[in-house]
């Protein structure tokens, strides 16, 4: 009944006041209207004894008596009742679009119509024919393209968004796109796949806590066995053997905690594996109950990334001594004389300090992470392919030996006395425990127990050579710049990352012949300096003013103080410097005849005329690493914006995703409706006023397209 009240909601609507009546009236003619409205209407009336009706407009001679209609009173309580019992909307939750006044909860969207309703108005959706097509899901912001305001259909897989379909027109143009209900099932396997190896290690990681648990009772069970009868067969014995008896006691019940607290703290670590794991769990079910296609897609590279199954750490309890070897000891001094109790009870107390005695030095423990203490020159069963820097968790433990999984190699066999723990924290360098804390950008070298990479030296690579990472490929493989080989090939496994304090070991400014004083330039070969371009480029030409180990800090033309790496810059020749304080005239358009300095001028290329204006279509240099004012929200170097302002050697873009993003001219690099460089329209000097001409009507005709409104765009 409520239900279908709250569907005929503006037929109890007074017609005067626009509210739900109160106090409703019915007049003669059938309209029904709030007893205070229509009493206020007729009694401003101006016509002298006429009343009229304010819908029907039916006259009256004299003014109908006014009853108040107990069935409609009734309706209005229970559509007022109805109301206040659905919730408001609080913080973070969507509101109904169609609720006036007080927001009201909203229980589902409607991908169609773009909207939200609460239980009053989505009531049209089942029950209207034509309503009943469209697609309801709950509650949520329908995400749309912000730049064209339309939903978000497609699954761009070059750029790994989604987008509408008028973006397969513009930006995305050629780009490899799928619906995403095609990209959503293929992504959904993948993480069915992840959420089966999850529960998969969640149901081992259970097994071994219960193992674990069942070997702790036992052993505590043998424990409390050896106390009891070491007891019992002591306390049978003469007060000579009285004080080695305590003794034998205090051994086993401090071995016994030594090996509980052992086995608790193992059991901690499994149970917190499993704890993570389990929410881990949650997050995948979540995601997989997502019934919004777009949010789903969203959501998965954050989702997936951290969704892997991690190869399965084996944990068990393993005591160090066993208590049935006590227990034979004891029985064996039944039968012997007093004379030799004291010498055999001496000799099982030796016996548990014997046991107790082979666990590892400095309670190193399977599961931990350990490198080489840097006092061991080489260990005893050779380096291998570990070094110093090496940090592996030791997998096995057998006396003196362990066994340790590191990145470069697995089951490396060392000896305990030349291990050292490794913290979780604070580690610097040393804390990566594998290849893949190797990002983009960082300065690695080839490790020096490398003698020959699988890929081989190349040109100019050594030990020493450090250089950027530019590129990590799936298969494991990095591609680094070197400062004298450019785009090297290795192994992550091969490489190891440098900071600023491994100057004894990397390069140093002994392998130059670069002085301060001397004019230098940053090598054709470095694609991006180690600290950045700053407003310098390979053409900058500037004056040693410092050096300091590996770096040094120059004073170029273009900026003063800029900080460089030694092995990155080169010396420039008398020859091609000679030049560079001597005077030069230059016929500008402003200024005819204008006297400067060679070094305070650079050369411009026809490429270089091209001028950037307002309302062109720009998008970052790819010779730009970072820009000068960083890159802030999407930006890449594939996003493509139009020029918004231009304030002196500033220009302000709106790209897609960055609406008002600030940059510098010099950064940015014109782009046609093709995505193609207008420098790249010209392919001859002569021909560049034609070709830029045609250049100017292709991009007008772009811009006319552009702006026609498709009724039936195409679909996949």
């Amino acid at each position: 009944m409520a239900e279908a009240i709250l569907g005929d909601h503006d037929q109890y609507s007074c017609s005067i006041c626009l509210e739900l009546l109160r106090d409703p009236v019915t007049i003669p003619c059938g309209h029904s209207y709030c007893m205070s409205c229509i009493n206020e209407c007729w009694n401003t009336n101006d016509q002298k004894g006429k009343y009229r009706c304010p819908q029907c407009r039916h006259t009256f001679n004299s003014k109908p008596p006014l009853n108040r209609s107990t069935v409609l009173a009734e309706i209005m309580e229970k559509l007022r009742s109805t109301e206040s019992a659905q919730s408001l909307a609080g913080p973070g939750e969507i509101a109904c679009d169609f609720c006036s006044g007080e927001m009201i909860k909203a229980v589902k969207s409607c991908l169609e119509c773009r909207a939200s309703y609460c239980e009053t108005h989505v009531q049209p959706h089942y029950n209207v024919p034509a309503l009943k097509k469209h697609k309801l899901v709950k509650a949520a912001v329908i995400p749309v393209c912000p730049k064209h305001d339309k939903f978000l259909e497609v699954y761009c897989r070059t750029d790994q968004k989604c987008v509408c379909m008028h973006c397969l027109l513009d930006d995305h143009k050629g780009h490899d796109t799928v619906p995403s209900t095609i990209e959503r099932n293929e992504k959904q396997i993948k993480l069915t796949h992840s959420q089966t190896n999850v529960k998969q290690t969640i149901q081992a990681k259970e097994k071994e806590l219960q193992k674990m648990k069942m070997d702790i009772t036992s052993h505590s069970d043998s424990a409390k066995k050896a106390v009891e009868n070491s007891k019992k067969v002591l306390s049978e014995l003469v007060k000579l053997i009285e004080k080695k008896s305590n003794e034998v006691i205090e051994e086993i019940k401090a071995q016994e905690k030594a090996d509980l607290d052992h086995g608790t703290k193992l059991q901690k670590k499994l149970e917190g594996e499993i704890t993570e794991l389990k929410k881990r769990e949650g997050v995948l079910e979540d995601l997989l109950q997502t019934e919004d296609n777009i949010q789903f897609l969203q959501n998965y590279e954050t989702v997936s990334s951290s969704s892997g199954s991690d190869e399965l750490q084996s944990f068990s309890f393993q005591p160090y001594c066993s208590f049935e070897d006590v227990r034979k000891r004891i029985c064996e001094l039944i039968g012997r004389l007093e004379t030799t109790c004291t010498q055999e009870i001496s000799k099982t107390v030796n016996k548990v300090s014997d046991l107790s005695a082979k666990r590892p030095p400095f309670d190193i423990v399977v599961g931990e992470r350990v490198r080489v203490k840097p006092s061991v020159v080489t260990p005893i069963h050779k380096w291998g392919s570990v070094t110093h820097l090496s940090v592996g968790v030791v997998k096995k433990i057998q006396g003196d030996l362990l066994t340790v999984d590191f990145p470069e190699q697995r089951n490396w066999t060392g000896v305990v006395s030349e291990m050292e723990h490794v913290s979780g924290a604070g580690s610097d360098l040393s804390t990566k425990n594998g290849p893949f804390d190797i990002d983009v950008g960082d300065r690695v070298r080839v490790k020096p127990s490398i003698t020959t990479p699988k890929h081989n030296w190349g040109r100019n690579v050594t030990h020493k050579s450090v250089g950027v990472v530019k590129d990590i490929k799936d298969d494991d493989s990095v591609v680094v710049d070197f400062p004298g080989h450019a785009n090297w090939k290795g192994i992550l496994t091969e490489m190891e990352l440098v900071t600023n304090d491994d100057d004894e070991i990397g390069p140093s400014s002994l392998d130059s012949n670069i002085k301060i004083g001397d004019k230098v330039r940053v090598k054709p070969s470095v694609v991006s300096p180690t600290h950045k371009w700053g407003a310098v480029t390979h053409k900058s030409i500037g004056v040693v003013k410092k050096i300091q180990g590996d770096s040094l800090t120059v004073d170029f033309p273009e900026q003063k103080n800029w900080t460089g790496i030694v092995s990155e810059m080169e010396i420039v020749a008398s020859a091609d410097s000679e030049i560079q304080d001597e005077s030069l005239i230059v016929d500008f358009p402003e200024h005819k005849k204008w006297t400067g300095l060679v070094s305070e001028m650079e050369l411009v290329t026809s490429t270089d005329l091209v001028d950037i204006k307002v309302g062109d279509r720009v998008r970052v240099k790819s010779s730009i690493i970072t820009p000068k004012h960083n890159w802030g929200g999407h930006v890449t170097h594939k996003s493509v914006g139009v020029v918004k302002d231009i304030k002196s050697e500033d220009v302000i873009v709106d790209f897609p995703n960055h609406k008002s993003w600030k940059g510098i001219l010099s950064e940015m690099e014109l782009v046609n409706y093709s995505g193609q460089l207008l420098k790249d329209v010209c392919f001859f000097p002569e021909l560049d006023f034609v070709c830029h001409q045609h250049a100017i009507k292709i991009l007008s005709l772009s811009v006319f397209l552009q702006t026609l409104t498709f009724q039936d765009p195409p679909r996949l």
